[in-house]
């Protein structure tokens, strides 16, 4: 009995090993980045705790650090979370390239 024709087809953008999505780097197809603005920042982690690609890096100290652009895809989940320091955000979005 031979396949169906997609059975034959490889699997794509799929990383097969378990702990392996760090091989599974994302942020190439973004259009729009996030850029902390540390001075409005309250360490509230709520970017930390709402990005979907864990892009948002915390020191061992557990303070807020810089995004890792590697695996962000710009869906701007962290800037609509942030609630910053007296009206002005933390975390902005801004055209990728800039």
């Amino acid at each position: 009995m031979s396949k169906k024709f997609w059975e034959n087809l490889p699997q794509g953008s799929v990383v097969l090993e378990a702990g392996s999505s760090v091989k599974f780097k994302t942020g190439g197809w973004r259009s729009m980045r996030p850029k902390w603005i540390e001075e409005n920042c309250i360490q509230c982690m709520f970017c930390w705790v709402y990005c979907p690609d864990m892009s948002v890096k915390v020191t061992a100290e557990g303070k807020r650090a810089e995004f890792d652009y590697d695996y962000c895809k710009g869906c701007g989940i962290c800037a609509l979370e942030c609630p910053g320091k007296k009206g002005n955000k933390a975390i902005v979005m801004e055209e990728e390239g800039k």
